[in-house]
C-alpha cells in the first residue's frame, strides 16, 4: 500500500503524516509499515541542531498510525476516527537520525469492540536494531 492508498484509510496528512508504505497486513492481526525519516523535516532544527535525532513522541506516533490503518482496515471501525487514549510501556532503545528508513510492526493485542477500542503492541526498527518497543490505545470514534 502506497501514501496515497493510506490517505484514504487513515486522517493524518503532512507534516504529520508518518508512514510511508505498507508492505504487509494481515486483516485485523498485523501490520509492517515503513517509513523515511527525512532530513529536511523541520523538527530537526531544533531538535537537536548540533546533534538531530528523530523525536521519541514521533517514533511513538509512528506505531500509533500504523496500528491507525490496521484498525480502519477493520469494516467496524470504517468511517471512524481514531484517537490516543494511551501509551503504555514504551521504552525507547536505539537512536533514530536523520535519513533513516525505520520499520514499524504492529500487532492487534485486544479488541474492544463493544466500547471501540484497540490496543496494539508495536516495534520500531531501524535496520536490524530495535529502536523503541510499546502499546498504544486508540479509540475509534
Amino acid at each position: 500500500m502506497n501514501k496515497e492508498a493510506i490517505k484514504k484509510i487513515i486522517p493524518h496528512r503532512d507534516p504529520m503524516l508518518l508512514i510511508d508504505e505498507v508492505i504487509e497486513m494481515q486483516e485485523g492481526e498485523s501490520l509492517t509499515a515503513k517509513f523515511l525519516v527525512n532530513a529536511d523535516r523541520e523538527i530537526f532544527r531544533g531538535h537537536f541542531p548540533e546533534e538531530p535525532v528523530f523525536p521519541g513522541v514521533y517514533t511513538v506516533e509512528c506505531m500509533a498510525q500504523a496500528a491507525d490503518i490496521l484498525l480502519l482496515s477493520m469494516p467496524k471501525y470504517q468511517n471512524t476516527i481514531p484517537f490516543f487514549i494511551g501509551i503504555n510501556n514504551v521504552k525507547f532503545k536505539a537512536k533514530i537520525k536523520p535519513g533513516d528508513e525505520i520499520v514499524i510492526r504492529v500487532t492487534l493485542t485486544e479488541d474492544r469492540a463493544e466500547k471501540g477500542i484497540g490496543i496494539c503492541t508495536g516495534e520500531v526498527y531501524n535496520g536490524e536494531t530495535l529502536a523503541a518497543s510499546g502499546e498504544v490505545v486508540l479509540a475509534m470514534r
